[in-house]
């Protein structure tokens, strides 16, 4: 039996695919090493999303491959769509798909298969993977080359996993994919699945659960946000977050970007869960300095910001990548870049602050998910926004717990929650 070491970067997806290789690992009667200088196989599953990312990537590899004296696998997004370039690093590693990885390190064993491989491996959290790829031809993005095409596994199947996640002890599920939003459009004649998943997740299981969806691109999410959106205000187990990338407030860098979806649709997507929700998180990503984008397009995107107020924001300067079709895109100057980052960068930090502010006062209903400093414990309230409870296990509360708590301060980015009794809520 195998003693293996897994180290995972990047996005909730590839960490749902890593979860995957390890219950395959588990079944097989392998363990996790203390280390990788202690494992007989030690696998590294990369992201390569930036030119940034890609070189952490290598260095990390070249550490591996120096510190284990066992065998490497590298797999993921790198390895998928880059995979040469840890041979001309001269790192001695085999280079995987995903679902690769574990017939590989069993090397032809059978596994063992029990009731609860389903393994929740962080003890609260389980990672739900809905689909693999995407139907986005994004002219910038690298990592289609990894995953390629939407590949929707059935309702029924996904509901299946769902559950067994609960049964095997998850608080709160993270359903993954790189892009949600088009769940079942190779099953269901480019309409997606996704409201009908959510739902049937929340009435079909019993148990005490929330969910949260993760990425999903504004065109996926606009021809179902009313069924959406209905689907999350009938259900408390859903968490009312939506992470919707925008990338630009121009339709002209939009439509350069290969993105699918124009703003209109975007602000649809908005209003409908605005109309439909009281209180919820809008979540989304914008790219700085497209190679296209000119001073008044970078001024839309800004408008848009204002104008929708999402409570979190993902702010990336544009960044070339190998093999795409932006790569051969004249690009822009990097001090445009950084300039046009830094405004942005500072109106996102005002809009999150303002949001967190708007939160004092509230009584929420919080999961607590994981461990803070000290005796504090991190939580998600209704609209998956963070609280820290200072002193929650000198209360007595644990990671699993769901508690109300009384929003006292913040801290820009996250929210401090003082428990409150129940008797109180009703009051």
């Amino acid at each position: 039996m195998a003693r293996y070491h897994i180290e995972t970067y990047g996005c909730t997806s590839n960490r749902g695919e890593t979860q995957q290789i390890e219950q395959a690992l588990r079944e097989g009667g392998h363990h996790p090493a203390d280390g990788p200088e202690s494992a007989d196989v030690a696998i590294l599953n990369t992201c390569t999303v930036l030119e940034k990312t890609e070189r952490n990537m290598l260095a990390r590899a070249k550490e591996l491959d120096n510190e284990t004296p066992a065998d490497l696998v590298i797999t993921g997004c790198m390895a998928l769509a880059q995979g040469e370039e840890f041979q001309r690093a001269d790192i001695d590693a085999e280079v995987l798909h995903w679902d690769d990885v574990p017939q590989y390190v069993l090397n032809g064993e059978c596994p063992t298969i029990t009731p609860d491989t389903e393994t929740v491996l962080n003890g609260v959290v389980g990672i739900l993977p809905i689909a693999r790829g995407c139907m986005s031809d994004c002219s910038y993005c690298i990592t289609k080359q990894a995953t390629g095409r939407i590949e929707s596994p059935s309702v029924e199947e996904n509901v299946e996993k769902a559950r067994a996640l609960v049964h095997a002890g998850a608080k709160e599920i993270r359903i993954t994919g790189q892009d949600t939003g088009v769940y079942g459009w190779d099953r269901n004649q480019g309409t997606s699945l996704l409201p009908e998943l959510l739902d049937r997740i929340c009435s079909d299981i019993d148990g005490e659960f929330r969910v949260r969806v993760g990425m999903a691109n504004p065109k996926g999410l606009h021809g179902v946000r009313e069924e959406l959106a209905a689907v999350f205000a009938e259900h408390d187990e859903l968490y009312n977050f939506i992470h919707a990338p925008v990338q630009s407030g121009s339709d002209d860098v939009l439509a350069d970007m290969r993105r699918q979806h124009a703003v209109s649709e975007y602000l649809e997507v908005v209003e409908t869960l605005d109309d439909k929700l009281d209180y919820w998180t809008l979540s989304t990503d914008f790219i700085v300095g497209f190679p296209t984008e000119e001073p008044a397009d970078h001024e839309q995107s800004m408008a848009l910001l204002r104008e929708t107020r999402p409570e979190k924001i993902n702010v990336t300067r544009f960044s070339k990548r190998p093999g795409t079709d932006a790569d051969d895109m004249k690009g822009l100057g990097g001090q445009v870049k950084k300039d046009r980052s830094k405004e942005m960068s500072e109106a996102k930090m005002e809009l999150m602050a303002e949001a967190y502010e708007e939160m004092v006062g509230r009584t929420s209903s919080v999961l607590l998910v994981e461990d803070g400093t000290d005796e504090s414990l991190v939580g998600y309230d209704e609209a998956y926004r963070q609280v820290v409870i200072a002193d929650a296990q000198e209360r007595g509360l644990a990671v699993g717990d769901t508690v109300d708590v009384e929003i006292t301060s913040h801290n820009t980015v996250y929210a401090f929650g003082e428990p409150v009794e129940r008797a109180q809520v009703a009051d």
